[in-house]
């Protein structure tokens, strides 16, 4: 029986002298000492690697299970030509003994490290110096260490999932760059609103506003600037006029170079968002034609960054391609005990989102099985097949079968297509044919339904300008109101302490304000009742005189009450007079 061993120096090739050895539990022990080693296992044969790359060819080829050039040359060299293809010959792979067994018709047995058999490699590892006579134990660890180093760096650079994640940073880095470009806009705008606040509502773009700060500068210079290249001829007359009547607040120098400054730095960014997704497109393209074409380059990306790689995303069931990216959602309404999620990721894809509501939980589910066999389409498709021009023909395919599938849907959600349907009135239509006629262009219908783009700049403007006053207005409105609030909440009850006993003087105010109207309306009817129906109403001088003598009166009789009840040696009592009816 023969043994193959690979090695950092080459390949080894063993006559093992007692084959019964092999089904011994204490196989170990034969590798005790390099003496009992040497009689159990004799070296037949070595084939020494004569560079570092082929080396790592080799045992690339050995890793995968393939048979290399190398290794093939070696066992036919000393194998078959030297006729012992009858004897048997363990290897430590499976796979790689079933290419030897196909390729070269040698009877090949596999023994895994990982059972019973495993202490026979063991042993050849330990006594490998006294295995190969004349190898120094420091050599070979050398080379052990440089080609495990060769091997990684190999791996890295031909990694089929390298590809991959570029597409995952890039996509990474897209989002990122929609945030920080969000960011610097709505801090410019908040900047340079303060001097020129309505040119925000009438460029909404974010780069176009940072181009338009940049170029224009102070608002004075908006007369002289030309924004041509930036804003169509419409908006810019409109800045122009709104420059003019602008009633933003004046800034400094160096307040204008930070804002261009900031401005430099978002167009600087969206220049370089533009040529990432780009690149992105192209990419996706190369990798993933088919699953493009179904979803879409930006969807298709996340949904591979989302799996880690186009490998394990090839792996998930069309279910899993559905909700992918609700996964929190997910978890919840199972453990609630609510509705599952119908899409996740998927959702965003132009035939999801051109469904009706109805229709997105089905078209999701459709959309989901189509994209899962692109996906693995495109996953098992080697690098020649995908750069073909009819690489996308699968995905390009499904879309139009979902197209014409979400056509039908929605046909069949109107009540009319149903009947047209059920009359079969549909089988007599006519043919189309081209026709002859031509029709005129009518000039005239350009003068009616006018967008508001094409008004006169001077009202939009003027519009701008109106809108900020009154968003300023409601602003200073509200800073009242919320401060007289404030104010009047402390003031609310004032409790003052007479004697231990606690007044409140609002509430004392109050019903002596309300006793007095109730006397003065009392007062004013009965003066009203004796009168005749002749006579001239009383003017209001003779009825506040006739208050005052009333008063008098009044003021008189308590002073005579409180002098009787003084001599009499009692004590004053307040007695509340019934005014008369």
């Amino acid at each position: 029986m023969l043994v193959l061993y690979e090695t950092p120096m080459g390949y080894c090739l063993f006559k093992l002298t007692d084959a019964a050895k092999l089904e011994s539990a204490d196989l170990y022990r034969e590798f005790e000492t390099p003496e009992r080693a040497n009689k159990l296992l004799k070296l037949k044969a070595l084939h020494r690697f004569t560079s570092t790359a082929t080396a790592v060819e080799d045992l690339t080829a050995v890793q995968e299970g393939k048979l290399g050039k190398g290794l093939k040359k070696f066992l036919t060299e000393e194998v078959v030509e030297k006729g012992k293809g009858k004897e048997s010959l363990v290897v430590v792979d499976s796979h790689l003994a079933h290419s030897i067994s196909k390729k070269l018709s040698i009877k090949v047995s596999a023994l895994s490290p990982l059972d019973d058999h495993g202490e026979l490699w063991r042993g050849i590892r330990s006594q490998m110096a006294a295995l190969l006579d004349g190898l120094d134990p420091k050599d070979l660890a050398t080379m052990s260490l440089g080609l495990s180093h060769s091997l990684s760096r190999f791996k890295l650079k031909f990694s089929p999932n390298k590809v991959d994640t570029m597409i995952v940073q890039a996509i990474a880095l897209l989002d990122d760059l929609d945030k920080e470009i969000n960011i610097y806009a709505m801090r410019v705008k908040e900047w340079y609103g303060w001097h020129f606040p309505e040119l925000a509502k009438i460029v909404n773009d974010n780069a176009a506003y940072a181009k338009v700060v940049s170029a224009m500068g102070f608002r004075t210079n908006a007369a002289t600037t030309s924004f041509e290249k930036i804003l169509p001829e419409d908006l810019e007359a409109v800045v122009k006029a709104a420059a003019e009547i602008s009633m933003g607040t004046e800034i400094s120098e160096s307040d204008i170079q930070h804002i261009h400054a900031l401005c430099d730095q978002i167009i600087a960014i969206s220049a370089y968002r533009a040529q990432l997704a780009e690149y992105l497109r192209n990419r996706m393209n190369a990798i993933a034609p088919n699953l493009t074409a179904i979803v879409g380059d930006l969807v298709g990306a996340r949904l591979i960054a989302h799996a880690g790689s186009l490998l394990n995303l090839a792996k998930f069931p069309a279910s899993t391609v559905q909700i992918l990216g609700a996964e929190k959602a997910l978890f919840r309404a199972l453990k609630t005990k609510h509705d599952t999620p119908k899409y996740g990721i998927i959702y965003h894809a132009s035939l999801v989102g051109q469904a009706p509501p109805k229709l997105k939980g089905k078209m999701a589910r459709m959309v989901a099985t189509k994209t899962a066999l692109s996906i693995r389409v495109d996953a098992l498709t080697d690098a020649d097949g995908k750069s073909e021009e009819q690489a996308p023909s699968v995905g390009l395919e499904n879309r139009s079968k979902l197209e014409s599938r979400l056509r039908a849907l929605e046909h069949q959600l109107d009540g009319s297509g149903v009947r047209q349907f059920a009359d079969g009135s549909i089988k007599n239509q006519r043919r189309f044919s081209m026709k002859g006629e031509t029709q005129i262009y009518n000039t005239a219908t350009d003068a009616v339904g006018l967008v508001p783009s094409q008004r006169e700049p001077l009202e939009v403007a003027m519009k701008a300008v109106l809108d900020v006053k009154e968003e300023k207005r409601k602003a200073k409105e509200e800073k009242k109101a919320k401060r007289k609030a404030e104010k009047e909440e402390p003031s609310a009850e004032v409790v003052v302490t007479v004697d231990g006993m606690d007044v409140d003087e609002e509430l004392k105010e109050s019903k002596k304000e309300k006793k007095r109207k109730r006397r003065e309306s009392e007062v004013n009817g009965q003066a009203d009742a004796d009168q005749p129906n002749g006579e001239v109403a009383e003017t209001e001088e003779e009825r506040k005189a006739r208050k005052k003598a009333r008063k008098a009166e009044k003021k008189a009789a308590e002073a005579a009450a409180t002098a009787s009840a003084a001599a009499d040696g009692e004590a004053p009592k307040k007695k509340k007079k019934k005014s008369e009816t």
